[in-house]
């Protein structure tokens, strides 16, 4: 087999290309016409070659390991177990719990579960005693369970600790110190529902995670970091190689050798009321660039989760989306899969660098915890955030059958199980909490009106 395939045709250089560009575009300007910026500030160009562009960055990924879980909010013990049970049945590889009061028994839930299946721990409240009791018994019945607190996201989203910061990191520290299985945990889905742009996303993740390591006992268990994804689907893809990068660097200057894993769910920030099934095309493409760039675990939204309660129908939709990419999409063949790819390198290094920049400035402030009492956080993603809604609202930012393309008929009053908007609850806190929200809440309060109005 001929080796030389393009052997006959002479190479060209990027000032060749460029050069041909510009006399295409019968003089106007290059950089004004085809290089545009993004909200992050990052410049993308029509055209990337090897001989301006850098060489594979070292991302170490293992997509073809990556498995698909399957999320279970618990408030009743047994339908728990069902809905456990037949997750594993149809497909899911791991169960990701959030236990919900302190009240429910977290081992009679695990003793009817298989014991070859990796269990992942969430709460929604700190006990260091309840928690540890979980732990030792899993260890003792030969469980795998992963047990993630992070008391940094509780003041994040509720703008309280759950009880204060000494008490908080001293059960955290305590915690990490008494259990192998438990874990520090970077829940950062809050900055990017609440529409930090990816650069912040990286950057506050960074700082997140650098408050446990200044403040807790050297980990010597895998770290986990949560992380929620978008549908610009290169960015995206570019965001968690970045992430990797920088957690990796960060570690490393502590002389840490723990490992760390990615966990990937998609956002919230872009589902929409109307025109639903958009979402399942929206989720499709965001799993694909979290699964493609690197996340370790990766659990789908379901289609109708904004305003229908959990129910059997979305999240086997949302499950089959995950075994279609995996097992028939071949998702599972290669592992590290972009590497190489010039425009996506090229996307990781810009976010990379200027992630690391704000990770300076917020340390240089003392770190996420006193940039957050100080409200400097929450300006700068609200100021993002405003700026993506502007853009939303402008039309420039498009949701397919919200602000584009909309059915008029589309009639939704009727279907609302939840409340998808903003819930207002003024009370005192510590902090202004960063409040996760949609693009589209006030276009579909405003369609809920008019449907209302004309039923009157």
């Amino acid at each position: 087999m001929n080796n030389q395939l393009f052997e006959e045709f002479s190479k060209v250089s990027s000032k060749e290309w460029k050069n041909q560009i510009q006399y295409e575009l019968k003089g106007l300007d290059y950089n004004d016409t085809l290089v545009w910026e993004s909200l992050e500030g990052i410049k993308v160009r029509p055209f990337y070659h090897s001989d301006v562009d850098n060489a594979p960055l070292q991302v170490n990924t293992k997509t073809a390991e990556h498995k698909i879980v399957q999320r279970i909010y618990v408030y009743d013990v047994s339908k728990s177990i069902a809905k456990a049970l037949d997750a594993l049945k149809r497909g899911a590889e791991v169960i990701y719990f959030t236990i919900d009061a302190t009240t429910i028994d977290s081992t009679s839930l695990l003793s009817q579960l298989p014991k070859e299946i990796t269990y992942f721990f969430t709460f929604t409240f700190l006990n260091q005693s309840k928690q540890a009791v979980l732990s030792k018994w899993a260890i003792d019945n030969g469980y795998t369970i992963h047990l993630l607190v992070d008391p940094i996201h509780q003041l994040v989203s509720d703008g309280n600790w759950y009880d204060n910061l000494t008490t908080d990191f001293t059960q955290v520290n305590d915690l990490l110190v008494a259990c192998t299985n438990a874990h520090i945990y970077v829940n950062a889905t809050a900055y990017q529902n609440a529409g930090a742009n990816m650069v912040q996303q990286i950057a506050y993740t960074l700082n997140h995670l650098n408050e446990y390591l200044t403040r807790v006992e050297t980990p010597k268990q895998t770290i986990f970091i949560e992380v929620a994804v978008g549908s610009n689907y290169f960015f995206e893809i570019a965001k968690l190689r970045a992430t990797r990068i920088l957690v990796a660097t960060l570690l490393e200057e502590y002389n840490i050798t723990a490992n760390f894993e990615l966990i990937a769910i998609p956002t919230k920030r872009n589902k929409t009321l109307y025109d639903y099934n958009v979402n399942m095309l929206r989720t499709t493409t965001e799993c694909m660039s979290a699964i493609l760039g690197g996340t370790d675990y990766i659990s789908n939204l379901a289609y109708d989760a904004i305003y229908h309660k959990e129910n059997e129908f979305g999240d086997r939709i949302a499950r089959n989306q995950l075994l279609i990419l995996k097992q028939e999409s071949y998702f599972d063949t290669v592992n590290n899969p972009v590497e190489g790819t010039y425009y996506i390198e090229n996307l990781t290094q810009q976010m990379a660098e200027k992630a690391l920049e704000i990770f300076k400035q917020i340390e240089k402030a003392d770190g996420l915890i006193t940039s957050l009492i100080e409200g400097t956080i929450q300006r700068k993603i609200n100021e993002s955030a405003q700026a993506e809604q502007e853009a939303f609202d402008n039309g420039k930012e498009v949701l397919l059958g919200t602000n584009k393309y909309p059915n008029p008929l589309d009639q939704m009053s009727h279907e609302l199980e939840l409340y998808p908007f903003v819930k207002q609850n003024p009370r005192k806190t510590l902090i202004v909490p960063i409040i996760e929200r949609r693009l589209a809440e006030q276009y579909e309060q405003n369609r809920l009106a008019e449907e209302k109005s004309k039923q009157q």
